[in-house]
Formats: C-alpha cells, structure tokens, sequence
C-alpha cells in the first residue's frame, strides 16, 4: 500500500503549533509535515514524536483497516461505540504506516511482537517489531494519537483532563508526595494536575514495559509544572491540545528506579 494520504501532523518541535498548540521548549525531533506525504520526506528525516487528531483522519482510517493483523482486528472488533473504533483505526493505521516507512516494508507486512514483562517475564511488555528496533509507544484519548519512536525504550501517554470526582480518586493511588501536591491545590487546578502526573506516569511506565503491573504510587514523577525522571530515565511534559494532558519518557540510561 502506498504511503501518499498518510496524516502527517508532527511539525518542528520548537515555536511551531499542532494545532495552534506552542511547541517551545522541546527537543528538534521532526520536520514541517502538514501536507507532506511520507514517501515525500527526505531520507535522513526520522520524525520522533507524531500527533494526529481522530476527528480529522477518522473517514479515511476506515480504508486502512486491511493494514492490521488478525490480533488488530479482533480487537477492533471488540468495541461496540463508533468513536472507539475510529480511534483504534486511526491510532493503529498511523502506527503502521510509519513503521512501514522506517522498515522499508509494506505497512500490512509489520509483524508486532510484545517484549518479555520486567516484573513477570510474560511476553506482555513493550510492543515491538522483531529485533527490537526500533523502540516506539503509542497512547490514544479523545481526539488524540500519539505516536514516538527512539534509540532507546520510550513510552508515550496522552490524557483527558478527568472529572474533579474520577480525580480524586486517581489520586488515592499516586506517590505520597503526589497526593500532598494535590491536597495543597486549590480543587480547580486538580483534575488538570491529575493528568499531567498521570500521563508522565504511564509514559514511564510503558517505557519501562510493566505498565499498569506496577502499583502507580511506587515511581515519583510529580504533579507540578516540572516532571520528575526516575533514575535512568528522561520525562518530557508534551503540549497538546486543550483538556489534555501528554508526556514522553525515554531510558537514558540502564540504572533501575527506586522507590523515593
């Protein structure tokens, strides 16, 4: 399958908007891209970090169901709610396409793999494409896919702002610290306060490959402007759109987190 149509939202990520959202202060890690097909991107350019709105490729993901494996599929199938499905299409579809540019293979021909689990050695870790390379996490809410790759382990995560109710219980089960952070802000800025310290958690924790079989109030990653980084690891607070929150982690190093 051609590459032309692909939906191709990353800019540079510094003073540049994705959708009117400012980019200032992350790493260079991609080109201008709106209106550019991938078979149209210049060799040496390797996008890290992608974003793409459901709303927009919604009609057109539908053609790229034909990309995914049986295990794709079935899963797909297994949402009742329309808005669900084009999600998961339009996640998946991107995720494909793009790994099918950096393979050099058709993007139906990507085989996935799941990486052993650090805390239990079952192959429920990290998504991956035999041979490990490249490193990649996918995270999808709302309106919103995201997409990064790397040298490294890295893990990605985009969140809805949540209701002041469903925010105060997330927070029961964050770090001691973070539950103190919370409790000292006004209750306005909580649910905001909430996904941000969500979204950096669960980017560390897909990046680490344990996911949600970690206890989320083991790894302190902070609810405030700036991320914490637990050991080895570098956490990114992405921008993105209005009512949500995004993060990106990658491992810097092979130091194992402690408990603080």
């Amino acid at each position: 399958m051609p590459f032309d149509g692909l939906p191709v939202d990353a800019v540079p990520m510094e003073g540049l908007p994705v959708d009117a959202v400012p980019m200032e202060g992350l790493p260079v890690d991609a080109v201008p891209m709106e209106g550019l097909s991938v078979d149209g991107l210049p060799a040496p350019f390797a996008p890290g970090l992608w974003t793409v709105r459901v709303s927009r490729y919604a009609a057109r993901a539908r053609e790229w169901e034909g990309l995914l494996d049986p295990t794709e599929r079935a899963r797909l199938g297994a949402f009742a709610r329309t808005a669900d499905q084009d999600r998961y299409r339009v996640a998946h579809g991107v995720l494909r396409l793009l790994l099918g540019r950096r393979l050099g293979q058709d993007p139906a021909d990507v085989r996935l793999v799941r990486e052993p689990c650090p805390g239990c050695g079952e192959p429920h870790g990290r998504p991956a494409v035999p041979g490990a390379r490249p490193h990649f996490s996918l995270s999808h809410a709302g309106d919103v896919v995201l997409v990064a790759f790397a040298d490294a382990p890295v893990g990605v995560d985009v969140e809805r702002w949540p209701s002041p109710g469903l925010a105060a219980d997330v927070a029961e089960a964050l770090h001691r610290d973070e539950r103190a952070e919370l409790a000292a802000l006004p209750a306005a800025e909580r649910p905001a306060a909430v996904a941000r310290c969500w979204a950096r958690k669960e980017a560390y924790l897909k990046g680490v490959g344990i996911g949600l079989g970690e206890d989320p109030g083991r790894t302190y990653v902070g609810t405030g402007a700036a991320p914490a980084a637990p050991p080895g690891w570098s956490v990114t607070d992405l921008p993105t759109l209005p009512g949500y929150a995004a993060a990106r982690a990658v491992r810097t190093s092979g130091l194992a987190q402690t408990i603080r």
